[in-house]
């Protein structure tokens, strides 16, 4: 490791916008350094660019201690910055204890299937208490969205309304312990922007039906596309790997679904997401947005897009580190 410092107050000339890494902490360091990103006592850098993630470090991986360190790093010495994805901002939720009008001991109810989802994290600080209570902390720090002048990033879904309703009550991406209190109280409007944000537009499948994942969970739902206006069935709207069930994709979109469909235009700035767990060669979903979930952990691919001043995305600009299984 090169003794090399960071430098201070750069004017970056490029950003690399990061997908999903889920613990995926080798992975991510041979991305960086193909990236040509330094790496010093105060972690990877680059003198012309810098790194922004998209959340979803934690959970699944082997290495999730590595990929939280090496990003926290980065983050720390303005290398890079980073939004929150649903797995962080439940973590947060899931070590939080409720207020005693909740009945229940934490903000996100330590459920089986809750329990499981954060598992691999906790199995791997279970000898680090302290610091993952750090974490916690600077997680609490950590924004839902961020907008500059010709691009933005959310985990899931960019809802310009809520958005806007978030910025007025917060003053930008950030939140407070109020927030995070209220996001776990169902029907408010903390619940409804956290949930759009971090994890996008789910539509339910009918009554008595449900499907499993390609991870081995059941759900009654399904996640949608939020750039596709003149969608009329609900297979157009389909946004994951999983399909749906027999019958449901040829059905037409009901009126009170077609209500919940977000916009996002072609004349929109570029949007940089991830959460969906894309397979195959990475590419643009629409000419101005960009998901960098492809499947890393399962994998795949850990992806970035390196963005500099263009305007429409363009599919040379992604690169990637596959996943040694």
């Amino acid at each position: 490791m090169s003794s090399e410092a960071v430098p201070q107050g750069r004017r970056f000339k490029g950003y690399d916008i990061i997908g999903d890494v889920h613990g995926c902490g080798e992975t991510l360091a041979r991305l960086l350094e193909k990236m040509h990103y330094r790496r010093s006592d105060q972690g990877y850098w680059h003198p012309e660019r810098q790194a922004v993630f998209l959340g979803d470090i934690i959970d699944r991986g082997p290495r999730i201690r590595e990929a939280l360190a090496i990003v926290r790093a980065m983050v720390d010495s303005g290398a890079a910055r980073m939004i929150l994805g649903n797995h962080e901002f439940n973590a947060l939720a899931y070590c939080t204890p409720a207020p005693p009008e909740f009945e229940r001991d934490y903000l996100r109810p330590h459920t089986p299937r809750n329990a499981r989802q954060m598992a691999e994290t906790l199995e791997q600080f279970a000898d680090h208490p302290t610091e993952w209570a750090d974490y916690l902390d600077w997680f609490q720090r950590l924004p839902l969205f961020i907008e500059w002048p010709h691009f933005r990033v959310v985990h899931a879904c960019w809802d310009a309304e809520l958005i806007e309703r978030h910025r007025a009550r917060c003053g930008g991406g950030h939140f407070d312990r109020q927030f995070l209190v209220e996001s776990a109280q169902r029907g408010t409007l903390a619940a409804r922007t956290k949930q759009r944000l971090t994890s996008g537009v789910d539509l339910p499948l009918p009554e008595g039906m449900s499907i499993v994942s390609s991870d081995g969970v059941e759900r009654q739902n399904f996640r949608t596309k939020f750039w596709a206006p003149d969608a009329s069935t609900y297979g157009e709207l389909l946004f994951q790997p999983d399909p749906l069930p027999e019958g449901v994709a040829r059905k037409p979109i009901e009126p009170e679904h077609r209500e919940e469909m977000v916009t996002y235009g072609p004349a929109e700035k570029l949007l940089f997401v991830g959460h969906y767990w894309l397979k195959g060669s990475p590419e643009p979903i629409a000419s101005n947005i960009a998901c960098l979930d492809y499947s890393a952990v399962k994998f795949g691919r850990l992806v970035a897009y390196r963005l500099d001043d263009e305007r429409q995305l363009m599919p040379e600009k992604f690169v990637w580190s596959y996943v040694d299984p």
